[in-house]
């Protein structure tokens, strides 16, 4: 039962890459286009921005994002923090500087989503 399972992923997943290889190569083009601008020095390796982020916004890493805007590279961080509240960081990719932060926590997504 296992192996038709992992049979049946694993289909599912080669599927979802025939159908939609233009998403396949965005990604791949994201991230050549990301380490590049490692290689280039125009930003700090992941690892060195989430240790610094870390100290001061203590969480479990959900989701992160390299964006290029206006200008400059932003890592986009998304923590989920003790307690439920989710926190989004915007930090300039270059030196670790936090520019941005947005909050929610557990109680008001509950609300929104229609839970109490």
């Amino acid at each position: 039962m296992r192996r038709l399972f992992a049979s049946g992923v694993a289909v599912m997943a080669l599927a979802s890459l025939s159908i939609c290889p233009v998403a396949a190569s965005d990604d791949e083009h994201d991230h050549d286009r990301a380490r590049a601008a490692l290689e280039r020095g125009e930003v700090l390796p992941l690892r060195t921005i989430l240790d610094k982020v870390g100290r001061d916004y203590p969480g479990k890493v959900v989701e992160v994002e390299l964006e290029r805007e206006r200008g400059r590279w932003i890592y986009e961080i998304r923590l989920l923090r003790d307690g439920g509240a989710l926190v989004r960081l915007d930090v300039d990719a270059r030196d670790g500087t936090v520019i941005g932060v947005k909050s929610r926590d557990a109680a008001s997504r509950a609300d929104r989503n229609g839970r109490r």
